[in-house]
């Protein structure tokens, strides 16, 4: 039990964690001196420290690691080979126990004379690279992986996509894109994050239409994918192709991808942009109701909107005055109530409008403009007057509301009415 916890520690240390965001430098391996290397004879520890090593391990194995260590530490070997097999142990050791600088010390020292059989020299370079690349050492970590590839002779698409990692937290964009490509390239199954890596990049670098084409891609391969679908329909919007976007956030839609306020918004934008309001206003109308969507005023607020720009202007009124009532706005009373004058409703516009004033409306000429027209549509000559008289008191109104207190004067005397 013991044996599987640590090994799988090591396994998780020596993986690839996080999303990875790619150009390295392209490994020269020399293949010749590589075949002369895993040819050559077995090395072995010197008999001496042969057996202080097994005594080491078993206190390894009883998990007592600190023991362990010291004991490692207390060996002199004769020779280098022995040397760095004992370092090599120091540094798995270390790695065990998270003290990685410690970790990365020894390592080096295993590494640097180059004697140790091919594949332990090879998996110490890898270890030291995911070493360097956990505590943040970016560049050194893509020296490591570089050798291990110089040192191996071998491509892995983990090693690609960690070098593509390393360029990224260096800020080092136009570094990632080649590593990142090696690493889909080398890879048996399609790996998300392999391309994640490029669209990381791309839009570092401000090129969107390269990240579409990427998030294109992942749409093909995982098209089961919720997230992969809302990727790319937002991306959309960077490259302003808003028919595109719209088709993708519909396809989304209809298949229940939606996992985030910000894809019903972006749904209705599209819809928006693309002329097509009422659309919009149904979406964000439902969102809200199935509580998909916050019911709170800006949301509230433009779903008012959209039913506006449809032409929906009852349901627009409604959404307005619903939105007004968060905050007590006035603006937002006044439009309710001037939409509800647009579609007739007098008796309500008036009482939106007297509203708005209640609360201080800034926009006074204006509303009492729309107040005097509501009243005179349902014959109240009196109060008619009174609203276009405070309208003219407004520098923006005053011109046009002096003529409508003519009108409204001359109609009301025609009907008998005295103002």
């Amino acid at each position: 039990m013991t044996h599987l916890k640590k090994a799988t520690a090591l396994a998780l240390l020596m993986s690839l964690s996080g999303t990875v965001y790619s150009t390295a430098a392209i490994a020269a391996p020399d293949f010749a001196k590589i075949e002369e290397r895993k040819n050559a004879k077995t090395k072995i520890m010197g008999e001496r420290t042969g057996k202080k090593v097994v005594k080491a391990f078993d206190l390894y194995n009883e998990d007592k690691i600190d023991e362990a260590i010291a004991s490692l530490k207390e060996l002199d070997p004769s020779n280098d080979f022995d040397k760095a097999t004992v370092n090599r142990y120091l540094g798995s050791m270390y790695a065990q126990k998270e003290k990685y600088a410690e970790a990365i010390k020894y390592s080096r020292l295993a590494i640097a004379p180059d004697v140790l059989n091919f594949k332990d020299q090879a998996d110490l370079y890898k270890l030291l690279g995911d070493l360097l690349s956990g505590t943040s050492k970016f560049k050194e970590a893509i020296q490591a992986y570089n050798d291990w590839m110089d040192f191996t002779g071998e491509q892995d698409s983990k090693v690609y996509a960690r070098i593509a990692q390393g360029y990224y937290e260096l800020k080092q964009y136009s570094k990632v894109i080649e590593p990142a490509n090696k690493a889909i390239e080398l890879e048996k199954e399609p790996n998300k994050q392999y391309h994640m890596i490029k669209i990381g990049a791309f839009f570092e670098l401000k090129k969107y239409r390269e990240a579409v084409k990427v998030a294109e891609t992942l749409v093909k391969l995982f098209p089961e994918d919720p997230q992969s679908w809302t990727r790319l329909g937002s991306f959309y919007m960077q490259t302003e192709q808003y028919a595109q976007g719209q088709t993708v956030m519909e396809v989304a839609y209809k298949k229940g991808y939606f996992e985030k306020e910000n894809h019903y918004k972006i749904l209705g934008s599209y819809y928006s942009l693309n002329d097509i309001p009422y659309k919009a206003a149904v979406v964000f109308e439902k969102a809200i109701k199935d509580g998909k969507i916050e019911r709170v005023k800006k949301n509230v607020t433009a779903t008012a909107s959209y039913f506006h720009q449809a032409k929906n202007l009852v349901t627009a009124a409604k959404y307005y005055e619903e939105a007004a009532k968060f905050d007590d706005d006035a603006e937002l009373y006044r439009k309710a109530g001037s939409l509800l004058l647009t579609e007739q409703k007098f008796s309500a516009a008036v009482k939106r409008l007297n509203k708005a004033l209640e609360l201080g409306i800034k926009k006074k000429g204006m509303t009492y403009t729309d107040l005097a027209e509501a009243y005179l549509y349902q014959e109240k000559y009196k109060k008619a007057y009174q609203a276009i008289v405070e309208a003219q008191k407004d520098s923006r109104t005053r011109k046009f509301a002096k003529g409508w207190a003519s009108f409204i004067k001359d109609k009301a005397q025609r009907k008998g009415v005295k103002i």
